[in-house]
């Protein structure tokens, strides 16, 4: 699922090429791909006809565009494979073409919602009364993300004392710290020499610190060269992909050589996911140690100690 950087390149290509246009029509091809719009097809369409669209906004893995003179924006997300594209009007149309929106206007583009999974969607929201960046009120519990200049370090930091969960579950919570997925957060720990078991009560402010400055790192890191594409499925809105895959040290690299001291790199099943880190860098604490080897997923070599780092 694209993450932070990955949508914020979506985010930088829509302002520049979708925002401050007027909707001539919209055109839904997929009914679930505005499955969370409670009025249905015709209602999303009807409503966002003659709208003019402000700049594009983004909160974590979440973009929306506001509509002028309301109090309402389409709010986009894009699951496992939606992609926004703005393409040529007489381009042939995508195979998973699911939303079309033409604009009044002689630019000659128009704005395309690709989806092949269809888990992602476009939906219309009021907004957070109050709110200056005009937050659809459906992710008003969705965090800041750490490259935000509003991110609170200091209730971010007390947070992490107070939650009785490990570090990388606290990374993935929305409601926390938003745009991290599983893809950063290995890189970030990796870089932090974290184990992803680590327990957040255990972590100092420097520490904590520490593992945010690295998080905002490997995010800025992966901006900078339009994301981390693996397959066709994410791209920026001209259907171009990213290139931070090859830079990653951590994420992927099972039985690697760790880039650090060597060691093979590892791999475990982790809440349906994987993680990926190494035994020597990365130690887990002790309790996390034990209860890893007692569920016969972590081994531990007869004599070696878990240090925790």
């Amino acid at each position: 699922m694209p993450e932070l950087p990955e949508v914020e390149v979506v985010r930088r290509g829509l302002e520049r090429w979708i925002s401050d246009r007027t909707v001539a029509e919209v055109q839904v091809l997929h009914p679930r791909a505005v499955r969370r719009h409670l009025g249905g097809a015709e209602d999303f369409a009807a409503r966002l006809k003659g709208r003019r669209t402000g700049a594009v906004r983004r909160r974590g893995k979440y973009l929306w565009l506001p509509l002028e003179d309301t109090a309402e924006a389409v709010l986009a997300h894009l699951g496992m494979s939606g992609q926004l594209l703005v393409q040529p009007g007489d381009a042939p149309d995508e195979k998973h073409l699911r939303i079309r929106v033409r604009f009044a206007d002689d630019l000659g583009t128009e704005l395309r919602f690709v989806d092949q999974r269809t888990f992602g969607g476009l939906s219309l929201h009021g907004s957070v009364p109050g709110d200056l960046e005009g937050l659809p009120d459906a992710i008003a519990h969705i965090a800041r993300d750490p490259l935000d200049p509003a991110f609170d370090e200091a209730a971010f930091h007390l947070a992490l004392r107070r939650r009785r969960t490990t570090v990388k579950r606290a990374l993935l919570d929305q409601s926390l710290i938003s745009g991290v997925g599983n893809i950063y957060a290995d890189e970030a720990l990796w870089r932090a020499r974290l184990h992803y078991d680590r327990p957040t009560a255990t972590l100092t402010r420097p520490r904590s610190t520490e593992l945010l400055g690295h998080v905002r790192d490997v995010m800025s890191a992966a901006l900078a060269v339009g994301g981390t594409s693996f397959d066709s499925l994410y791209v920026n809105v001209n259907g171009e992909s990213g290139y931070f895959e090859r830079s990653l040290d951590a994420y992927g690299r099972e039985d690697e050589p760790c880039r650090r001291c060597g060691t093979a790199m590892r791999r475990r099943p982790w809440m349906n996911r994987s993680s990926y880190f190494c035994p020597r860098c990365q130690r887990p604490p002790r309790s996390a140690g034990a209860s890893a080897l007692q569920r016969g997923v972590l081994p531990i070599r007869p004599g070696s100690r878990p240090d925790t780092p």
